[in-house]
């Protein structure tokens, strides 16, 4: 296909090239609504296939559920799969598989969503069984003990039973913040699941399930006039909630380095990971950050993989980034940049850590040059890209339905490439010096059982 080909196609489906190579930039369709009652609705159409993505973000996370009651959130989505008015126990999911789709539903720091991604002709279909369970749900009392069961077999398959279970996810935010909202137990103790009852249900739906808390996506092959008017048939009809005063989430400055040791029987080899605190979100150092992560730790070409894998031959590799449970749009409060790797016993961790102070210092102690700033774009710039496409459309959903959610402003998404663009050698080392220090750092090492 030509150029001038391409370009005519790129144009068609919404990706408006404006250049080719590291100065091409896209634009991603953005029609943002509001309904009366307070839902926020995202349109971005995209016929390049007959698929549509439907995303409903609830502005309610694991970071903010109620004291003594850890994991409820999680719970809670959960009994968003147990029936509503229309449909009975696991009708919603069937209707969506039987119909040619896929869904699934998480629960992150600071959203719970869903989603189903369906054959174009059944949008509709999507969205009436998505304001079906908005407008109610099926509390009982047999649905919650039935779900309390899952999600305490769900804990102890996936964190009490599992070698490294929840190490770095649910671990590290545990022991590098002091915010309660931030450092608590999200997937839950068991005796708080236990705790949950019928009125804690009840009353957490009618306020945080709620129009006015939630964000509903569209992307896809659709009309967006067409999208809109079904929108408005299906939601606008359900009443808002009165919500609660935000919840404060602030984390106060760390200013000693914290090490903390976790013994794991499971386990066969030791493990050690190192988070630093993130700068707040849309700020020059936040992007800075986001760099920072391309050039120390994503891919085979970055300093930390060189030294302690290639140079060092201290691990396999090393892994890491912000947010693990997302990536750098999707979360709306404190947050970690956190690199881990596991290693064999002969290597002690300071001897890890020493070698990776040298890594990161050389980025404090000196700017990086022009060239090493231009590749660390071409990589966040792919796997920005890669993100937008990923599964059928879901990513760029998802990083919509943030942007709306937590900006207010869904149509960032096509702004986003040029903060990056603003940062130089001078920014990113500044954001290093203040961020990448030892007295903002927590180290967390696993124990592995005796003998391995």
């Amino acid at each position: 296909m030509s150029i001038k080909r391409l370009s005519a196609f790129l144009a068609a489906v919404g990706w408006l090239s404006v250049g080719w190579g590291l100065g091409a930039s896209f634009q991603i369709p953005v029609q943002y609504h509001k309904l009366q009652n307070g839902l926020k609705v995202v349109l971005s159409p995209d016929n390049t296939a007959p698929t549509a993505v439907v995303g409903v973000y609830y502005n309610i996370g694991f970071r903010i559920e109620p004291k003594n009651r850890t994991g409820f959130a999680h719970l809670f989505e959960h009994m968003m799969f147990q029936g509503s008015q229309n449909l009975g126990k696991m009708e919603f999911i069937r209707l969506v598989q039987q119909n040619g789709g896929v869904l699934n539903g998480s629960t992150r720091f600071d959203f719970t969503n869903y989603f189903e991604i369906v054959p174009a002709h059944k949008l509709e279909t999507a969205l009436w069984a998505e304001a079906d369970r908005m407008k109610g749900l099926a509390i009982t009392q047999e649905n919650l003990t039935n779900q309390q069961e899952v999600v305490k077999n769900e804990v102890k398959v996936n964190v009490l039973n599992q070698p490294y279970g929840g190490f770095l996810w649910l671990d590290m935010p545990q022991f590098a913040n002091t915010n309660w909202y931030n450092a608590h137990n999200f997937y839950g103790d068991l005796k708080d699941l236990d705790a949950a009852n019928l009125e804690d249900v009840k009353k957490f739906f009618a306020t945080y399930y709620a129009p006015n808390n939630a964000a509903l996506v569209v992307v896809g092959d659709f009309q967006p006039a067409e999208a809109l008017r079904l929108v408005r048939k299906y939601f606008e009809g359900i009443p808002a909630a009165e919500q609660p005063a935000d919840v404060d989430l602030t984390e106060p400055r760390q200013d000693k380095e914290k090490k903390v040791s976790k013994p794991d029987p499971l386990a066969n080899r030791p493990a050690l990971a190192f988070a630093y605190h993130m700068p707040e979100r849309n700020t020059v150092d936040y992007y800075a950050m986001g760099l920072l992560d391309q050039i120390l730790l994503q891919g085979d070409d970055s300093r930390l993989r060189q030294h302690l894998v290639k140079t060092k031959g201290y691990t396999a590799t090393v892994e890491g980034g912000i947010n693990l449970l997302g990536n750098m749009f999707n979360y709306n409060g404190p947050m970690l940049w956190m690199a881990y790797l596991y290693h064999d016993q002969a290597v002690k961790p300071d001897v890890i850590m020493a070698a990776a102070d040298e890594v990161i210092e050389g980025i404090r102690s000196k700017p990086i040059s022009a060239p090493e700033l231009q590749r660390a774009l071409v990589k966040w710039r792919s796997a920005f890209y890669d993100t937008l496409s990923d599964y059928y459309g879901f990513g760029r959903a998802d990083l919509l339905a943030s942007l709306a959610l937590f900006d207010d402003d869904p149509s960032r998404i096509n702004r986003l490439e040029a903060e990056f663009r603003k940062l130089t050698p001078e920014s990113l080392q500044k954001a290093a010096q203040e961020y990448l220090q030892p007295t903002n750092r927590t180290v967390l090492t696993i124990e592995p059982k005796a003998g391995s």
